[in-house]
């Protein structure tokens, strides 16, 4: 009985309808996810500070993300899409939490091995 309720439970998940993402937003959270990490290894190369790396580069791909949202609503038959503009900036906060989560490790390591 169980292995009968098994099968016909997975017959239906073809029917189902999930959430796709479209190769639109695939495109976008790819351009976020570039433009952190070029803004992120800029700044954090001038500036050695994490922090600042880190929110400089997710407000660059929000604010491109932004610009081109704008951008597309005033063409004609175009409207702003806060999807896309979400998928740009969580592509930037993808990468820039990334990066940030190896950079700089070597330091904190070279300073722990001193003190042991």
């Amino acid at each position: 009985m169980k292995a009968f309720i098994i099968i016909l439970a997975l017959s239906f998940t073809g029917l189902c309808k999930a959430q796709t993402i479209s190769t639109d937003d695939k495109l976008h959270f790819g351009a976020g996810a570039l433009i952190s990490a070029t803004t992120y290894t800029i700044v954090y190369t001038t500036t050695k500070n994490k922090k600042k790396a880190f929110w400089y580069s997710l407000g660059a791909s929000t604010l491109a993300g932004l610009a081109k949202e704008v951008y597309d609503s005033g063409k004609e038959n175009n409207k702003f899409d806060t999807g896309e503009w979400g998928a740009t900036t969580l592509g930037g906060l993808t990468a820039s939490a990334t990066i940030s989560l190896f950079v700089g490790k070597n330091k904190r390591n070279a300073k722990i091995a001193l003190v042991n």
